[in-house]
């Protein structure tokens, strides 16, 4: 039979502790929540904390009805986000790969070129001139080779393929594998846990990037990405100069209060990676390799 555990006042101190720390930590987002599920109106008179006093959609109606483009601008983070997250890592776990091979003969030579981009870069103006000259601006690859490889995730990705040992890939070519199916059925299925991080790294930058689209694409309306266009409306939101057709007619009356609004994007931006993170959470955890060859 078994003995039912005593709680102490030690282990009460520890409880309250921590629900306090989730308090702290849910308010902000569930005060954002309330407020963009509030009249824009009524919220000017303050007292909304965890729950809408007056609820209502108009501020995420106004936002996405009467010829808005944020429905074509969701649809085009969301592609740069899945193209630029599954691209971003498979290049970056490649270069790994290659620098995690002791019989490489330039390791040594890319892995310092390598780290020295981590502290010396070309500046803002000769970063435009190279796109512009790549033929990039008011493309959709503009979002995408740029990025592809990222210093500090071919570090981290190399620092967990350092730890796999040896034996696997030569056991591999043992058996006739070649580099590409040790890399594809051996070291990425290993590496689960740094590809998922990295990804999610990635998957958060591309998402909540507006600046490029600002720099390179907004010429083109079909280039522009949902951050571009919330950046837009809050900024229309918040100046009072601004004309009161630049969006659509549900937005004016919510324009009376722009803390409504800036709730309401708030919202918009992080829902759908807060979605995501549930689903990599699992690969967070490492010790893939236990049970593996041990050196």
């Amino acid at each position: 039979m078994k003995k039912k555990r005593k709680y102490d006042t030690t282990d009460l101190i520890i409880f309250l502790f921590m629900c306090g720390v989730i308090i702290v930590t849910l308010y902000p987002f569930l005060n954002v929540l309330a407020k963009s599920f509030n009249d824009p109106v009524d919220t000017v008179k303050g007292g909304v904390h965890l729950f809408p006093r007056a609820f209502t959609t108009a501020n995420y109606t106004s936002l996405f009805s009467g010829g808005s483009a944020l429905p074509s601008a969701f649809r085009m983070s969301i592609l740069r986000t899945v193209v630029g997250a599954v691209l971003g890592t498979l290049c970056c776990s490649m270069f790994a790969f290659a620098l995690s091979r002791k019989d490489f003969m330039f390791r040594k030579s890319f892995t310092a070129l390598l780290v020295l981009t981590m502290y010396v870069g070309g500046g803002m103006i000769p970063e435009y001139i190279l796109i512009r000259n790549l033929g990039l601006i008011n493309s959709f690859w503009v979002y995408i080779i740029p990025g592809l490889i990222s210093a500090f995730n071919v570090v981290v990705i190399r620092a967990f393929m350092d730890n796999i040992p040896t034996s696997l890939q030569e056991s591999a070519k043992i058996d006739g594998a070649n580099d590409a199916v040790i890399f594809f059925r051996i070291i990425l299925p290993l590496c689960a846990p740094a590809l998922a991080t990295i990804a999610l790294f990635i998957a958060v930058g591309q998402w909540n990037s507006w600046f490029d689209t600002y720099l390179y694409a907004r010429n083109d309306r079909a280039l522009s990405t949902l951050q571009y266009e919330l950046m837009k409306i809050l900024d229309s939101a918040q100046s009072v100069n601004s004309a009161a057709d630049v969006y659509s007619e549900g937005l004016r009356s919510a324009k009376r209060n722009p803390e409504a609004i800036k709730m309401a994007i708030t919202v918009i931006a992080t829902v759908p990676i807060l979605v995501v993170y549930p689903f990599l959470q699992k690969y967070f955890v490492s010790g893939m390799t236990l049970g593996a060859v041990k050196e």
